[in-house]
């Protein structure tokens, strides 16, 4: 997804759900849960001499267990589990720097283990440091919610300073844990390391053993939904409420998953069921706030939202999420408070910072530059905050013509997030190549006359920062023509067709397209109006579905809804490719973090859209963006045409028309177009070759004048 305006969901805490360590092992003994996916790949031979280690440390055998640790670091020095088991040796051995050190080691190969936080906490507390075992405890149930000893602590700590709300909170989550059977604790520790399929069989294992048990199908459910098997998940989580009516864990997980098969109206439902269960529960009032926001009751949402911010008012993500909402609905200066609220409470909040930057309107201030500048050099400062505020720098000094010092923190910030969702460029163009080898002319002259007939949608599709919330509000300014969101039912009916696949398994989707039987694809097209629907409040003839990621799948689109218009938001691939390279994007788009990536990315979206026009003749309208800018009445007039629709002057008067816009360039799109900042890579020029390189000679331009010393103007209205 694009992802740019973060749904309110994402920035807020809530309970934990416990992703368990190995229930065999007890939390202060040193036996260690599978290794985590970004683990090498396990050695038997080293398996077996950790195992060894294990049992001697539970026999006290402790200069036998390290000398084993040792000779498996020998073989591989950066082995997560020979570390973690010879800190927890050294640490039983009171030598205490020697297991710091080691767990150093260990958190800079593996920043998210939450168990090495939690060990480090241990060894921490054993040298007389409170201050910093309390900030380790909460880095270890931060990454990893299942760790009762960190739980336990952080109870006795918060307890012992007179915090007893903390206290209490600490207490229950460390209670919940120790009252889980010792299977599920097991099977909670395979989805936090993302062995999802293995903990999946395990989890059947148990229900089929223990019959109906509503924490089991809990955790069934989330790994459902992992693999974006929402309606399994729904089933279960309604089938676990019929037999706790007053579970509230099992309901908040249900609003979660009828939020994301797009079911807003039930979920609303359910989170109103649950603030009359808990009138003063604060995440309750938040589940109402983010529902009524889906849904389009803005009044209701920002009541929530403004009563949270009195009741909780030294929360940062309520204040946050605050901002987020007033966004959405265009009262900037409001979510410009809210968001200097977030960072007054929590000074390293880089979402805020990151947040203000993202309006894209905002300058600021020669001290919140500075301080965002000595925050992203802490070394206290976690990483999320860190390239959040990477890329909030990046934004503030390109506004002042420092191009230098932004392009450097643009990258730092890039290669952050790329180090943390460890996208392979090379895997999706393998994906994107499978739609020009299986969606061809033969499939299409086999499968004519299939799909719903039903005209109503008009996909605007490419990729982000390329103008399509631009093109969006020039059709949601027409009569008949509702603008929504980005919708993601035809990513998810994507991820269905493929089923549950392993990251290092070939996609059976499209080529699975020719043997779906021709009566599924109407039933497919159906869904997806039936589904969207809660999106359509006017009652108009057509709506846009703006989600960028939908170009890989026109395929599919065609076969389900023939008679849906398709346009491709097209911008230069410098300019498109840089934008989308300055952008933090709240899910999705990991394309995005890397110079190679997104450049990469851009030439196989230009081959599949080449290839889009070859077996679908006339089925997409292509707009550039720079067209739009230079003529834009011409341009409308073509998108009327290609959608059917008579002109009408409201869609060249944009700007004026007032609706809720949930990107990035919500802010943009409320303005008149103009031209400035078309070129503003051109600013960057000196440091783009690896794009330059990845676009190829085809597709990147000569290389402009030098760049001019002068602060670049507002950005334009791309989307």
């Amino acid at each position: 997804m694009n992802g740019e305006q973060r749904h309110p969901r994402d920035s807020v805490e809530v309970l934990p759900r416990p992703d368990a360590k190995d229930p065999r092992l007890t939390e202060t003994a040193p036996s260690p849960p599978p290794p985590s996916p970004s683990s090498p790949v396990s050695n038997p031979e080293a398996e077996a001499l950790l195992g060894q280690a294990r049992r001697f440390i539970e026999r006290a055998q402790l200069t036998q267990a390290v000398d084993l640790c040792r000779q498996v670091l020998a073989a591989d020095p950066a082995h997560r589990e020979a570390l973690y088991v010879l800190a927890v040796a050294e640490r039983y051995r009171k030598r205490l720097p020697e297991a710091l050190a080691t767990l150093d080691q260990l958190i800079a190969l593996e920043p998210k283990l939450g168990r090495a936080h939690q060990e480090r906490a241990h060894c921490l507390r054993e040298m007389g440091d409170g201050s910093g075992a309390f900030a380790a405890y909460q880095k270890a149930v931060a990454n990893n919610s299942a760790l009762a000893a960190s739980w336990q602590m952080l109870a006795q700590m918060h307890a012992a300073v007179g915090n007893t709300a903390a206290a209490e909170f600490a207490k229950d989550q460390h209670d919940y844990l120790r009252r889980l059977p010792p299977e599920l604790l097991g099977v909670a520790n395979l989805i936090r390391e993302g062995r999802y399929l293995k903990a999946e069989t395990l989890c059947r294992s148990f229900l089929q053993t223990h019959g109906h048990h509503v924490e089991a199908m809990r955790f069934l459910a989330e790994i459902g939904a992992t693999f974006n098997a929402y309606d399994e998940a729904e089933f279960l989580l309604e089938s676990a409420l019929v037999l706790e009516p007053d579970n509230t864990s099992a309901q908040v997980d249900y609003v979660d998953v009828l939020h994301k098969r797009q079911k807003f109206e039930k979920a609303l439902e359910q989170a109103r069921d649950l603030r009359a269960k808990g009138p003063d529960v604060p995440q309750f009032e938040l589940l109402f706030a983010n529902e009524s926001l889906a849904v389009g009751n803005f009044d209701d949402a920002l009541a929530s939202y403004r009563h949270l911010a009195v009741e909780t008012p030294n929360n940062p993500t309520i204040h946050l999420t605050l901002g987020h909402a007033l966004k959405t609905v265009g009262q900037q200066a409001e979510a410009v408070s809210a968001y200097r609220r977030a960072y007054g409470i929590r000074p390293d909040f880089g979402d805020a910072y990151w947040s203000l930057a993202n309006l894209k309107t905002y300058r600021f201030t020669d001290e919140e530059i500075a301080d965002m500048e000595r925050l992203e050099a802490a070394p206290t400062t976690e990483l999320v905050d860190r390239y959040h505020l990477d890329f909030a720098l990046g934004k503030a000094l390109e506004d002042r013509g420092d191009y230098a010092r932004s392009f450097a923190a643009y990258d730092r910030g890039n290669r952050l997030k790329r180090d943390e969702v460890g996208y392979d460029w090379r895997r999706m163009s393998r994906d994107i190549a499978l739609q020009s080898q299986h969606v061809t002319e033969a499939l299409f002259e086999a499968r004519k006359g299939v799909g719903c007939p039903a005209p109503d949608p008009i996909f605007i599709l490419g990729l982000p920062r390329a103008g399509s919330t631009l093109l969006e509000q020039i059709l949601a300014s027409h009569s008949q023509v509702e603008g929504t969101m980005e919708l993601p039912n035809i990513l998810a009916l994507a991820h269905r067709l493929n089923g549950r696949q392993r990251v290092d398994e070939e996609s059976v989707y499209p080529g699975n397209l020719g043997e779906v039987p021709p009566d599924r694809f109407q039933a497919f097209g159906e869904a997806y109006l039936r589904d969207t629907k809660i999106h359509r409040k006017q009652g108009t003839p057509f709506f846009i579905d703006k989600m960028p990621n939908n170009f890989k799948h026109i395929g599919l689109i065609h076969l389900i809804l023939p008679h849906a218009k398709i346009i491709d938001a097209r911008r230069d691939p410098m300019g498109c490719c840089f934008s989308g390279f300055k952008q933090l994007f709240a899910e999705g788009q990991e394309f995005t973090y890397g110079l190679e990536e997104i450049g990469h990315y851009y030439r196989d979206y230009v081959g599949l859209m080449d290839h889009w026009d070859r077996v679908l003749p006339g089925k997409v309208l292509r707009v550039n963006y720079q067209e739009v800018v230079d003529d834009l009445e011409t341009q409308v007039r073509r998108i009327l045409d290609h959608c059917g629709l008579p002109f009408e002057d409201a869609c060249v008067n944009f700007h004026q028309t007032e609706r809720a816009v949930r990107t990035a360039s919500s802010e943009q799109v409320r303005q008149p177009i103009f031209r400035s900042g078309l070129d503003q890579w051109e600013h960057f020029e000196p440091y783009l070759a690896p794009l330059r390189e990845a676009l190829g000679p085809d597709l990147a331009p000569h290389s402009p004048a030098p760049p001019s010393p002068r602060p670049p103007p507002p950005a334009p209205s791309a989307g």
